[in-house]
């Protein structure tokens, strides 16, 4: 924003002395002042489309790639059909999830003002009209499960619309929830696992279904827990419960949701330990050790209070990235029998 500037020879009639301040309560007394332009104008600010695209955080649009997880433990992932339906169903997905994030940044625009970064958002830079916001949220809520009727099966249709729905209700009041925000979006990672099943008529594992949902847990906890650390004592937290969570009850959480997870893998890992089997190796076994360094190097950084989105902790570590190649491997050789 350009501040006023008074002009060479131009000084205030009343109480200010040359230069005036830039905020001096009478700046229209000011001849040739250059007033300051209103937020959200200007080139600088960028062009609604723009603004419209960050708000449906591109970043966050790799969390949906968590539908292809069911048809990759079945074996099912490599078939043109099967990789058609999961790439509509990818994007399905991020069509929700844009939606549910325009709603929230309209909705939290005010407060996101006050945070040292979210005050960015392009919402709450005035870049994005909350009115705008709202109105291209709200269509995308609506189309996208409607889309999802008439172009997948029943199932993800259904499970799109509570997603959307459980997340709607989390803006306007399930986030204000103890415990029961935490649930909220845990299961909002559990649904995308579970769509990708669906949409191709797998059948989900118990395994799955607890190893997913305990870890999808240990990434949001371990997030909340890194945000109660780095706002304590700062204002402009825009995480209400924030201040209702402590940091040591969150880290009870993450604790106990990486014991599941990890215990839930080695389960399934082991169903099939007795059987004989013609792999090489025993992939499925191995695959254990794979996972629980990755646990324990996410948790590293849960421990240090700086895991915020798992997606940046997971790309932004090289070992972390290199333990997952290596579990995806094995998992994979384990899928293929090899």
């Amino acid at each position: 924003m350009t501040d006023a500037v008074p002009l060479a020879g131009t000084r205030c009639p009343t109480a200010c002395p040359p230069p005036c301040p830039a905020a001096c309560p009478h700046p229209d007394r000011h001849p040739g002042t250059r007033r300051p332009a209103p937020p959200g104008t200007g080139a600088r600010t960028g062009t609604l489309l723009a603004g419209l695209l960050r708000t449906a955080r591109p970043k966050q649009w790799v969390k949906n790639a968590l539908v292809v997880a069911a048809p990759a433990a079945a074996g099912r992932l490599f078939s043109w059909p099967a990789l058609t339906h999961l790439a509509l169903v990818f994007a399905l997905f991020t069509a929700c999830s844009a939606a549910v994030y325009l709603i929230n940044d309209a909705r939290d625009a005010a407060a996101d003002r006050a945070h040292p970064t979210k005050r960015h958002r392009p919402v709450a830079a005035g870049q994005v009209p909350v009115p705008v916001a709202h109105a291209v949220g709200g269509a995308l809520a609506v189309l996208a499960p409607t889309a999802a009727f008439w172009l997948t099966r029943p199932p993800v249709a259904a499970l799109l619309a509570v997603y959307v729905g459980m997340q709607l209700a989390y803006c306007v009041s399930l986030k204000h929830v103890l415990v029961v925000d935490l649930a909220v979006v845990t299961t909002g990672f559990l649904m995308r696992a579970m769509s990708g099943g669906l949409a191709l008529g797998i059948p989900l594992s118990r395994w799955f279904l607890i190893t997913t949902g305990f870890g999808a847990l240990f990434m949001v906890s371990a997030k909340r827990y890194s945000e109660a650390v780095q706002m304590a004592g700062r204002e402009g937290a825009t995480r209400a419960l924030l201040t209702e969570y402590s940091p040591g009850y969150l880290r009870f959480v993450w604790q106990l949701a990486a014991s599941g997870a990890v215990l839930g893998y080695c389960l399934w890992a082991l169903e099939g330990g007795g059987v004989p089997h013609a792999d090489l190796l025993p992939w499925r076994q191995l695959s254990m050790v794979a996972f629980i360094l990755a646990v324990l190097r996410y948790a590293v950084f849960a421990d240090r209070g700086t895991a915020g989105e798992p997606e940046e902790v997971v790309l932004g570590d090289r070992p972390l990235t290199l333990i997952g190649v290596a579990w995806i491997a094995m998992y994979g050789l384990a899928v293929a029998r090899w």
